[in-house]
């Protein structure tokens, strides 16, 4: 009787236990889909151990099917069938592909219940996203790469029905300033196309790096797919030195590029090509140096500083002439041969042209470019360099394309038919609309993702700081400008201080779910409060893929302010509620028994150092910072 009793008690545990962890489990979306509704009453629906997804006589749905099927194998350990048919069977997954025009193309409807799971679309590419939903609404464990010992796979009752605010949902991966394989890529595509993203740009080329086989021009990547290799901080790195190999890099093979562009279809993703020029040509220039203006030896840059931005409002110039010269015709035939090549790669409509940054100083100084302003009627440099933009357009166009470029192709006047993606703040792109141009916003105050995501006691040292909360600030669409004009969005993964595939994770999530769900979701639905508690659930979906994120959400934000010639005071914030934010100032390490933060603290005289961290329920979440009173008296502004 006692046996009996026993087993009644733990499977009472057992069906609790169950019903607390669904009971606890939120469902938290990034992005957040046009309408949700719960129908806590209809029950759950239970994966059966062989899962039957029907779909439609569609080749791209049953890709879709066969990438579901690949995702929820390996951690749940069931099987799966993928059958045609266009209705459920008993516990099915149903795929169904409408006539229903009230669905946007990419857009989607879920129905989940206790009987199976419906998704229709009226294109692929809903279906594809309607998945991706599915997938977030399974527990965490399923974006593991290993067999969980889970009792059961439930999926929430719920209606949904979605579409995208905007088509240009992006992410900027830059590949010239460190390589990244084809594997390492389509992991990132993988990663991204979770949130929804369907465009990745890729930056190819650049000072420190030519990533893309030119067959016509083999020394690019002969030359200037390799440098010197160092490590340390970009911009401080030393040159090469006279006769030392040049063993760092790698570049993409047709082959290569076909691979991936075909991977990123399969999922959805357009790729963008970025060719750089004028500037961040040193590449180039290193493999071919009569492209240049200036004569000179010429070096694929391993991270030395040869440009200086002297800030204060300042132009920056260049130390070395890193510019394809406007006024050389050889560097039209050259762009001709490059761009013949990368329109055949790459199928999307666009093709990126950079015109950012270019040092003009080694310009002033050039009879050709002189010449070329006499011929010309040029007045200026700015003109000098929309002559060069509105050639390369040409260029462009004649091999089918569109040309889009940094917002510096608007300087002395934009091109007849280019799109601009705007990234010092929104104003170029404003400007852009307002001349009937496309737009593509991507301003560094929201959307530049290489910057540091918190403090700079903490993070990787970067140019500047821009913090998860920020970029969920990121609006696309300013007011008083054409909508049809502003495609999207994207965020922008510079590399200079990016080495590896875990840093590359570690700085583009979580500020990517950021992005994401502006692009995707509506603004009238952006709640700050609402999407941090999202996103530390999707902190465990991460874990249990092995993907790196930054913590920087839990740690203190720090104002230093002065308070008298030798007094500093610091204001210490955070991001996210219900935090501790515990200190010292004796040189110890604080735990949860130390003072907790309450109003701003005057830094006692004789102090070396200040350490902090945050604590939820008397448990560390934040990392343990530390910071000299000497920086502390730095950013107050006391010498």
């Amino acid at each position: 009787m006692k046996k009996v009793l026993l087993l009644a008690v733990l499977i009472a545990l057992f069906i609790d236990s169950n019903a607390q962890r669904r009971a606890t489990r939120r469902i938290a979306l990034i992005p957040q889909p046009v309408s949700i509704v719960e129908n806590n009453k209809a029950g759950n629906f239970i994966l059966p151990s062989t899962i039957n997804i029907i779909v439609p006589n569609n080749e791209e749905v049953k890709k879709i099917a066969s990438l579901f099927a690949a995702q929820i194998t390996p951690p749940t350990g069931y099987k799966t069938t993928i059958k045609a048919g266009n209705s459920p069977l008993p516990k099915s997954i149903l795929f169904l592909l409408t006539t229903d025009k009230t669905i946007a193309d990419e857009g989607y409807k879920l129905k989940v219940t206790s009987a199976g799971i419906t998704l229709t679309a009226r294109k692929p590419a809903g279906i594809f996203y309607g998945v991706q939903t599915l997938l977030q609404l399974l527990p965490s464990g399923i974006t593991s790469t290993t067999e969980l010992d889970y009792d059961e796979w439930d999926i929430p009752a719920v209606t949904i029905e979605d579409q995208p605010r905007f088509g240009w949902r992006g992410l900027m991966l830059d590949v010239s300033r460190h390589f990244f394989t084809v594997a390492q890529v389509k992991d990132y595509i993988d990663q991204m196309v979770k949130y929804k993203f369907n465009l990745l740009h890729l930056g190819l080329t650049n000072d420190q790096g030519w990533r893309i086989q030119i067959k016509s021009l083999p020394k690019l990547t002969e030359v200037g797919a390799w440098r010197v290799e160092r490590t340390g901080t970009f911009g401080n790195l030393s040159k090469p030195q006279p006769g030392e190999p040049a063993t760092y890099g790698g570049f993409y093979t047709h082959e290569d590029i076909k691979e991936l562009v075909k991977y990123a279809a399969d999922r959805f993703v357009n790729i963008l090509p970025e060719i750089d020029v004028p500037g961040h040509s040193l590449a180039a220039i290193a493999s071919y140096p009569e492209l240049s203006c200036t004569p000179g030896e010429y070096y694929v840059s391993p991270g030395d500083r040869f440009m200086v931005w002297p800030g204060g409002g300042q132009h920056f110039y260049g130390l070395l002439d890193n510019t394809i010269c406007p006024a050389n015709e050889k560097a039209y035939e050259f762009l001709d041969k490059v761009f013949t090549e990368v329109a055949q790669l790459f199928p999307f409509g666009y093709i990126h042209m950079g015109g950012d940054e270019t040092a003009r100083n080694f310009w002033e100084k050039s009879e050709q470019i002189k010449a070329l302003m006499k011929k010309e009627n040029l007045k200026d440099l700015d003109e000098v360099q929309s002559y060069f933009v509105k050639r390369v357009e040409k260029i462009i166009n004649s091999k089918g394309k569109k040309m889009i470029g940094w917002d510096e192709i608007l300087d002395g006047g934009l091109a007849p038919n280019a799109a601009v993606m705007s990234w010092r703040g929104m104003k170029g792109g404003i400007e852009a609309a307002k001349q009937g141009h496309e737009v593509v916003m991507s301003p560094t105050d929201f959307a530049y993702i290489d910057y540091m995501q918190g403090d700079a006691a903490i993070e990787p040292p970067v140019y500047s700081t821009l913090r998860l909360k920020k970029a969920y600030q990121f609006e696309p669409l300013p007011e008083g400008v054409d909508a049809k004009l502003i495609k999207g969005g994207q965020a922008n993964l510079w590399t200079e201080q990016v080495y590896n595939t875990r840093h590359m994770q570690y700085m583009t999530w979580p500020r990517a779910f950021a992005i994401a769900e502006v692009l995707w979701s509506s603004k009238e639905k952006r709640n700050w409060e609402y999407f941090s508690k999202r996103v530390e659930n999707h902190f465990k979906r991460l874990d249990m893929a092995g993907v790196k994120y930054a913590p920087s959400i839990y740690d203190p934000i720090i104002t230093a302010t002065k308070k008298d010639t030798a007094s500093v005071v610091v204001k210490l914030e955070t991001e996210i509620e219900g935090l501790d934010i515990h200190y010292s100032f004796d040189n110890s390490f604080p735990d949860n028994f130390y003072p907790v933060y309450k109003e701003p603290l005057t830094v006692p005289r004789d102090a070396a150092t200040m350490k902090l961290i945050t604590y939820r329920n008397n448990e560390p979440i934040g990392r343990m910072m530390v910071l000299t009173i000497a920086e502390l008296r730095k950013r107050a502004g006391i010498k």
